[in-house]
């Protein structure tokens, strides 16, 4: 072994010089992708969920609703029938002010689909009339509402985050 220094010195100095380089760059780099890209526009896609509800509505062994058209502003984001294990209908829509609304449908049961949709801790509230029929509310400390109706074994759940109880019954009032 030779006791001859390498080509160049290591030393600390060197080293945190390399990395003050080395961190330039990055920032550098970062700076120059942040101005020169842009973010899309709106990163959620919106569906026709119309087009869906069909032959949904012929598959499914419950009386699956939906509304025939969305307040305006709002727009569906997602919508799926799942047929096994267990008929499911789901339409989520964002309102005009972004918040969330999910519209649930099967078999379960109304305490399933809380504990599931809405939150384990989800408090029973007051019951709401939409139209002529007694929906059961639910609340949970996140900010969820939810309007659940059990009708003949099958469950309908409505829940909004954030969304007020005024706007979830007109959206409800309007399934068909």
């Amino acid at each position: 072994m030779s006791e001859q220094a390498g080509r160049y010195q290591r030393s600390f100095g060197g080293m945190v010089g390399a990395m003050v380089v080395l961190v330039a760059v990055v920032l550098a780099w970062v700076g120059f992708r942040a101005l020169t890209t842009s973010p899309p526009e709106n990163p959620v896609q919106t569906v026709d969920y119309r087009a869906d509800v069909p032959a949904a509505k012929r598959a499914a062994d419950f009386d699956l609703v939906a509304p025939p058209t969305l307040p305006d502003g709002w727009r569906a984001t997602t919508v799926t029938f799942t047929d096994e294990p267990e008929q499911h209908w789901h339409l989520g829509v964002l309102t005009d002010a972004g918040r969330y609304v999910g519209l649930e449908q099967g078999r379960q049961s109304a305490g399933s689909m809380v504990h599931r949709y809405v939150d384990e801790r989800a408090q029973r509230g007051t019951p709401v009339r939409v139209g002529s029929t007694s929906w059961a509310t639910w609340t949970d400390p996140g900010g969820d509402t939810a309007l659940v109706r059990r009708d003949g074994g099958t469950t309908t759940l409505v829940v909004g985050h954030d969304v007020p109880r005024s706007d979830l019954v007109s959206y409800t009032s309007s399934l068909r």
